[in-house]
């Protein structure tokens, strides 16, 4: 007997993005989960038991995300699963990473599950002899990634970069779930780059990027780089500076002020430090309505820290 009607489901990250087909049994034919930016369920009677229990597959979507070594690799993760999480409460998130690492600390203090599985990490050149228990760290890694997935059983895999994603991705595959690459910079790292060829989806920041990949014309999406939502609470200019400067406490400063930001990623830029370093004063003295906000990075900090002067208008931060 015929179904009365129709269940459609999806759940999206925007803009529109590929078709993923949901978990099937031997009897079923493949239904699609669609990622966008907000999620979307309608729901109408059907006495197709099949479209039941996917449209609970979908109720119950478990994602998991392979993200680590640097901050680049590991908010645009949290935003992504912010943004799940905010649509679709009864997601089940997970991430997984290296011990003792930058995401160790900053996923559990993001309110997310985090297990680890051991890091694979490649030097250069390849032919380095660092390398030569490559292999042997790789398949343990990979090894250890498909334990941790059977265990969670998730509908899809985020690999949004790092060493640790490259085992996590081939183990996704491995274990039959659907693979997602996120990738922040204009020209992918080696494990994103070697994961797409697997990945049914790679998300983009730039137009440039597609291009950087062999399949990317079929594959990428270009939707940007995600923000957290902790990011996105409105708050006036003058009252965001203050946060930063209380010092320069008088709103009308404040008000007319430009906000110099600084950024030389997680663990800091040589390069953009050195010429910080050696045009921020004259900067600071030629314009009175001037502020920097200065990310040297952790491993730089404490250098730059006592090669710098002391300015109400200079942030210097980790």
């Amino acid at each position: 007997m015929a179904a009365t009607a129709t269940t459609f489901s999806h759940l999206s990250l925007s803009p529109k993005l590929p078709t993923f087909p949901l978990p099937t049994t031997p009897s079923t034919k493949p239904r699609t989960l669609k990622l966008k930016i907000t999620f979307c369920l309608s729901l109408k009677q059907s006495n197709d038991q099949t479209l039941t229990t996917q449209n609970a597959a979908v109720d119950n979507l478990r994602v998991v995300f392979g993200a680590g070594g640097t901050g680049g690799h590991i908010y645009p993760a949290v935003a992504i699963a912010d943004e799940l999480k905010n649509t679709k409460p009864t997601t089940q998130i997970l991430f997984l990473g290296s011990p003792n690492s930058m995401e160790s600390t900053a996923i559990p203090s993001a309110g997310y599950d985090f297990d680890t599985v051991p890091t694979t990490k490649l030097h250069r050149p390849l032919l380095s002899p660092k390398n030569i228990f490559l292999p042997y760290n790789l398949i343990r890694s990979i090894i250890h990634s498909y334990s941790k997935l059977r265990d969670f059983e998730p509908h899809i895999v985020f690999g949004t970069g790092g060493y640790v994603s490259f085992a996590i991705g081939l183990a996704a595959k491995l274990k039959g779930a659907k693979l997602v690459i996120q990738e922040q910079n204009a020209v992918p790292g080696i494990a994103n780059w070697v994961l797409s060829f697997l990945a049914d989806a790679v998300f983009v920041a730039f137009d440039s990027t597609i291009d950087c990949f062999p399949r990317g014309k079929t594959k990428c999406v270009v939707c940007g780089n995600p923000v957290r939502l902790s990011l996105k609470k409105q708050v006036s200019k003058a009252v965001a500076r203050g946060r930063f400067f209380p010092s320069s406490c008088e709103i009308g400063e404040l008000e007319k002020a430009k906000v110099l930001l600084v950024l030389g990623g997680s663990l800091g830029a040589n390069a953009i430090n050195i010429a910080v370093l050696n045009l921020y004063y004259q900067m600071l003295l030629e314009n009175e309505n001037l502020f920097i906000i200065w990310q040297t990075g952790v491993e730089a900090h404490n250098e730059m820290e006592s090669l710098v002067k002391n300015h109400p208008h200079l942030l210097l931060t980790p």
